[in-house]
């Protein structure tokens, strides 16, 4: 049976991009009888609000859109991560790190699909854990895993390349883990078959296939949809203002055809679909 999932952060409203997202998981899985899951993604401490989860809930029920089962957190799953991270460094395949944003920058020589790759400054040295974070030693844990590929709805079947990313952090610091991490142990918890998300995140497939095979996890199938993008190429963002759900729902706008618009891509004036590049050269 397939099961998709919608997973937001409480650290602002929702706006269409999101009602986008929700639309596409929600509908693959009632059209092949499937069951559609809402994950709530907050342990980012320091933005997640407990008091925007409320809104979410609403802005979901105002579209239409019924998820099965109870709502899911990822706080209550701190236990999980930590317990990857000690598997993981046990085969060796982590180290701390305490560089800085403008460290890396200083010293990286390349860029991948994240931007700076890290050029591994903290790699074999001598480094307290005690406020480090914990990195993934690419090339020791793409070797021991071996060639690798994952298919995408979409895009079909790609070759898995998680060493253009370099040794991407797994452990934060100011977090329990990072998206790679937490994500992909979510979805097999919670047994999707099927991940739904944005073209922004395709290449991120990429990490998460590698962390199925090195933790022994279910591989699933990816969709990765287009983005709703305003009209100068960017997506829709909390942090520029987008429009948010919640204001259109109070201003007594009908939710129900308001997704019925976006599934059938009637868009309001300057946005469009957009935003994301499948596969990596």
């Amino acid at each position: 049976m397939i099961r998709t999932r919608f997973a937001p952060s409480p650290n602002g409203l929702l706006h269409l991009g999101h009602a986008y997202a929700a639309v596409v998981a929600h509908d693959l899985a009632r059209a092949r009888d499937g069951e559609f899951l809402l994950r709530i993604e907050d342990i980012d401490g320091t933005r997640s609000r407990a008091e925007l989860v409320d809104e979410i809930l609403a802005d979901l029920r105002w579209l239409g859109l019924g998820w099965d089962g109870d709502v899911v957190f990822q706080s209550g799953r701190l236990a999980s991560y930590g317990a990857a991270g000690e598997r993981l460094k046990a085969m060796g395949l982590l180290y701390p790190c305490t560089c800085t944003r403008a460290d890396i920058a200083a010293a990286a020589t390349e860029t991948g699909p994240d931007g700076l790759v890290y050029p591994g400054t903290c790699r074999g040295r001598s480094v307290d854990p005690a406020n480090a974070a914990w990195r993934l030693d690419m090339a020791r844990a793409a070797q021991l895993a071996g060639p690798l590929e994952w298919t995408d709805e979409v895009a079909g079947v790609q070759r898995a390349r998680p060493e253009l990313f370099g040794d991407v952090v797994l452990l934060r610091k100011e977090a329990p883990a990072s998206y790679h991490l937490a994500a992909t142990l979510d979805d097999a918890a919670d047994g999707i078959t099927l991940v739904t998300r944005g073209l922004d995140l395709f290449a991120a497939s990429h990490v998460h296939r590698l962390l199925q095979t090195l933790l022994g996890l279910p591989v699933p199938v990816w969709h990765h949809h287009p983005l709703l993008v305003e009209s100068d190429g960017r997506k829709l963002a909390k942090r520029r203002g987008s429009p948010a759900l919640a204001d259109l729902r109070r201003a007594g706008e009908d939710g129900h055809a308001l997704a019925d618009r976006l599934r059938a891509g009637r868009l309001p004036a300057g946005i469009s679909l957009g935003g994301g590049v499948i596969g990596i050269p």
